[in-house]
């Protein structure tokens, strides 16, 4: 089936996409001791810059990036930024200063957000049915991307050296381009009679039956999960593990979540068979409650384990759940804005907790999970009482208003 080999193309794309960006970026403190930068201080100053600006950059233009896509189509503006992404980190191999590394990765932010157009585009070749299924698959491949990405970039890093390992993921990034580029085959856009030079706005998105509270579905998971990396080594440590443990049982509990989240995003699907997107998304919330519970509570390092698979699993079905329950309100010709609006909010989320899970752990570190704790359940409360059980179709949603 033609949505079976779309589907393949973007998963692929996006696994393969998202490995690549992380194959070196772990390691950009080392390369800008490779470019002269001596002083820790400074290095962490560049390695915190660098690597902040391409989502801050990508937060504000994915939903522009996404109204494009809605008008030229989606498969050419996912082309457009993986060949982007092949020409930046081939050029990061050439750079001679510090300030080179933080331009080009503002850059590359720019012209990002291919993340979001690959939910898109997954959707939309979907049946209505397998839309969940196919979101799930995407969002996984985007999952587990990352997780193998710094281990891959270790080993090649080591075999031709830091900056050669650009050409590499710069090589990652064009089998990518070839695959989108082959593989995916994108309808026509069709549009309604007499509404061919109607366009969605921003405005009308938002509009959109449980499409705010869906953004802050999206914003409050990737918050809370978010707030785990500053802070669990050194909780890891205050339950008493022995200080050369700790990174490697640090590493299990982030692997865990990692490969729970992407069990998640997979078992959403079958979830939205039998559950409304309402149930999923409360109930998910409610699970995700539930784990950072434990982590308040605990004495030892054991029950974390599993308080850790829960919460994975929790993430990954409610972000699925949440995208796919945008998709049933937001008509195919303005997915691609509706979808980047929830990246912008996935990385605010992603931004702003790192900051906020630091400053409050420098006083009590467990406070930080019971904050957790907290807004999950006060966010399973608000779905459970303002989302629609029952969305809006496409087709009766709201009339779209001229540009």
């Amino acid at each position: 089936m033609t949505w079976r080999k779309n589907l393949f193309a973007v998963t692929a794309a996006s696994f393969i996409g998202f490995t690549g960006f992380t194959l070196v970026m772990p390691f950009l403190p080392l390369y800008f001791q490779q470019l002269g930068v001596t002083d820790v201080g400074e290095i962490a100053l560049w390695s915190g810059l660098s690597l902040g600006v391409t989502p801050a950059v990508t937060a504000l233009m994915a939903p522009i990036w996404g109204r494009v896509a809605d008008r030229v189509g989606r498969k050419v503006m996912v082309e457009r930024s993986l060949v982007s992404f092949v020409i930046v980190m081939a050029t990061l191999a050439f750079v001679t200063a510090a300030w080179q590394v933080f331009a080009l990765r503002a850059l590359q932010g720019l012209f990002a957000g291919y993340g979001a157009l690959t939910l898109t585009m997954a959707a939309d070749s979907a049946p209505r049915e397998r839309v969940a299924q196919a979101i799930g698959t995407v969002q996984t491949a985007q999952r587990l991307g990352p997780a193998l990405g710094p281990v891959i970039g270790g080993t090649v890093a080591q075999l031709v050296g830091l900056r050669r390992a650009f050409f590499v993921t710069a090589a990652f990034y064009l089998v990518a381009v070839v695959l989108v580029f082959v593989l995916y085959h994108e309808r026509p856009q069709t549009h309604a009679a007499g509404a061919d030079d109607r366009r969605v706005t921003f405005r009308n998105v938002l509009a959109f039956e449980n499409f705010i509270l869906l953004m802050v579905v999206v914003f409050a998971f990737q918050f809370v999960d978010r707030s785990f990396g500053p802070i669990l080594p050194l909780y890891v440590a205050d339950l008493g593990t022995a200080g050369d443990a700790v990174p490697i049982l640090s590493g299990v509990l982030f692997s865990i979540a990692a490969g729970a989240a992407a069990l998640g995003n997979h078992l959403c699907g079958a979830l939205l068979r039998r559950f409304s997107a309402r149930v999923v998304i409360a109930g998910a919330a409610s699970g995700a409650a539930a784990g950072t519970l434990v982590y308040v509570l605990a004495g030892s390092l054991a029950p974390l384990m599993l308080a850790t698979a829960l919460f994975g699993v929790a993430v990954g079905a409610a972000t699925t759940a949440a995208y796919t329950a945008a998709s049933s309100v937001v008509p195919g010709a303005a997915r691609g804005a509706g979808f980047g609006l929830l990246t912008t909010a996935s990385l605010a989320g992603l931004a702003i907790s790192p900051i906020a899970s630091g400053l409050l752990g420098a006083v009590n570190i467990r406070a930080v999970f019971v904050i957790d704790t907290i807004a999950l359940i006060v966010l399973a409360a608000l779905v459970r009482r303002l989302m629609v059980a029952a969305p809006l179709t496409p087709t009766s949603a709201p009339a779209a208003e001229e540009l």
